[in-house]
């Protein structure tokens, strides 16, 4: 895609990679970003050849300082609704993240830099966050600009770091490394910074070559169990995993081949 598109999207070998790109202004996240985020996600889900999904930012500076605030001090920040005010004005913002969690194929963050505000509260909503060892977290609304992280950020972010930690930095707005990140579990794994991006590029190519059923069962069984009684979420795998088409078929066959390869 062209480079002067905000959201560029690329597929290779069922690998999709979404570059945030705006490093002028630290992929600071206007109307233009929001859509193309959102553009690129249908994208993938219309696509049958795409098995996992990489979401970075351009440029070395940051994944993304977060909201452009100056775009949406004009009204330009997000592309609809035209006001942050009402019920249904902060469910549809809450959707351009949504989208992500909701997407079929398992999604990869691969963070660098500063990961702000709205940028935290999108990576907060993919699948396995991999961040380079310069990489800066912080969800600060309520000290910057006195009001509640509205997309997400105090839903996700405790089922991640537990209650308390994550109301230590929503109502401070404090920054944390990306050591701090990894031991309290905001992400999964931390590399230096040469090399994060292999690392996310490493691990989609490893889930790529296994079973897309499979995979993509595991991420709606366990996105189920983050909102749902432990009995609710034993029957929602019981009927995932017999939901997938040849079932019977491929444990037959990948039971054979283990246990030939293990008598070998």
């Amino acid at each position: 895609m062209s480079e002067t598109q905000k959201v560029m999207l690329e597929i290779e070998n069922g690998i999709a990679t979404i570059t945030l790109n705006r490093p002028e202004v630290l992929n600071a996240m206007n109307a233009e970003v929001w859509q193309g985020l959102e553009d690129a996600a249908n994208a993938i889900g219309r696509n049958p050849e795409v098995r996992v999904a990489i979401i970075t930012g351009a440029g070395d500076r940051a994944f993304s300082s977060g909201l452009d605030l100056k775009a949406a001090a004009q009204g330009t920040g997000f592309p609809r609704p035209p006001t942050r005010l009402g019920t249904d004005s902060l469910t549809a913002i809450k959707h351009y993240i949504t989208v992500w969690e909701e997407l079929s194929v398992p999604v990869i963050a691969a963070i660098h830099g500063y990961c702000m505000g709205g940028a935290c509260q999108l990576v907060l909503a993919c699948d396995v966050r991999i961040a380079s060892e310069d990489a800066i977290f912080a969800i600060p609304e309520a000290k910057v600009l006195g009001i509640v992280p509205d997309i997400g950020g105090t839903q996700r972010l405790p089922r991640l770091v537990g209650p308390s930690y994550a109301k230590l930095m929503l109502m401070t707005g404090r920054r944390i490394d990306a050591r701090e990140a990894l031991r309290i579990g905001l992400v999964d794994e931390v590399h230096p910074k040469g090399s994060y991006m292999a690392a996310a590029k490493s691990l989609a190519e490893e889930i790529a070559s296994i079973n897309p059923d499979a995979v993509q069962g595991v991420k709606r069984a366990v996105n189920a169990a983050m909102s749902c009684s432990l009995s609710v979420g034993l029957a929602f795998e019981t009927a995932t995993a017999l939901s997938l088409p040849g079932l019977d078929e491929k444990f037959r066959k990948g039971a054979t081949s283990f246990s030939e390869k293990g008598s070998k």
